[in-house]
């Protein structure tokens, strides 16, 4: 009886190993068809920006064309103006990143409250959204000229920069790019976190009222906890986005007074000067340091989410 049982038992192991053996094969036959495609429409692109970026190649200049391995890194790396475009991407990344997370956990809050005329809360909110960058940019451009903008004239009439030059000086300049860009993406952020929040189930608000919890307990040890996946998620696309910032600055400002970002330079090198090869090293160290960003985000963040979620 027991010779019986194990072989009895090891026939259903060889046949869940088939088993398991044909689902592989399978799932690599249904992925073959995404994966090409995938390496064509991104696998490809990438791979030649790096080959690029390994040589020194103009259209300028007739038949230039030579390798040159890492030189257009290490000409990135002494250049002054690339690291001046790394701080200026990474100082706008933070202010409006951050302002997008407070105001749109705010927004969030708001539209997910019952009230009479909630629908059309939450439409209007996501109207900011909707636009275009490049309007948008377009439109804080104009509210912010010197002559004929309204906000210089709003501004002046409550005392606050009467004689600045909102788009002409260094670090005003700035303000006026991450307000625009809190303005248009806030509300994306206010969408993420309002899909997180509405998982959340009532009981555990219901069960923290029956135990006394405070309005700012149910949001510290509840809300904030449960919410921290959305929050992550809302986070590692808008910092992944705003590290490719490359309208804002480009419509605004041009890229002048302490505007520059790694997007931004990358195209004047490849679009005015053309020199696809230092272009597209810039290219390609843009891509890295927003992978790196994002790994350290999913590291860091995501690895502490279920360990925020018990403290809760």
């Amino acid at each position: 009886m027991e010779a019986a049982t194990a072989r009895l038992g090891r026939g259903r192991r060889r046949k869940g190993k088939s088993y398991g053996s044909e689902e592989r094969r399978l799932a690599a036959l249904l992925l073959t068809p995404a994966m090409a495609v995938i390496a064509l429409v991104a696998a490809y692109p990438i791979g030649y920006a790096i080959w690029l970026s390994l040589t020194e190649y103009s259209v300028r200049v007739p038949g230039k064309w030579r390798f040159v391995g890492f030189d257009n890194y290490t000409e990135a790396f002494g250049s002054t103006e690339f690291w001046e475009s790394v701080k200026n991407t990474f100082l706008f990344t933070g202010l409006s990143v951050t302002l997008e997370l407070v105001i749109g956990l705010g927004m969030a809050l708001a539209m997910h409250e019952a009230f009479r005329g909630r629908g059309l809360l939450r439409t209007v909110v996501l109207v900011p959204w909707a636009v275009l960058t490049i309007v948008s940019a377009i439109t804080w451009r104009t509210l912010f000229e010197p002559n004929l903008g309204l906000a210089p004239v709003i501004l002046g009439k409550v005392g606050i920069g009467e004689d600045i030059l909102w788009l002409g000086q260094e670090g005003y300049a700035m303000a006026v790019m991450v307000l625009a860009d809190v303005w248009k993406t806030a509300p994306f952020m206010a969408l993420l976190l309002l899909a997180g929040l509405q998982v959340i189930p009532d009981d555990v608000y219901d069960a923290a009222k029956v135990d006394g919890a405070t309005t700012w307990q149910r949001f510290r040890r509840i809300t904030i906890p449960l919410l921290m996946p959305a929050i992550l998620v809302a986070l590692i696309f808008r910092t992944l986005d705003a590290l490719r910032i490359f309208d804002l600055p480009y419509v605004l400002t041009k890229g002048s007074n302490g505007t520059t970002t790694l997007s931004l330079i990358a195209h004047q090198e490849l679009t005015q000067n053309r020199l696809i090869g230092y272009g597209s090293a810039l290219s390609v160290l843009t891509f890295v340091i927003v992978m790196a960003v994002s790994f350290l985000y999913i590291r860091t963040v995501g690895g502490n989410i279920k360990s925020l979620a018990e403290e809760g």
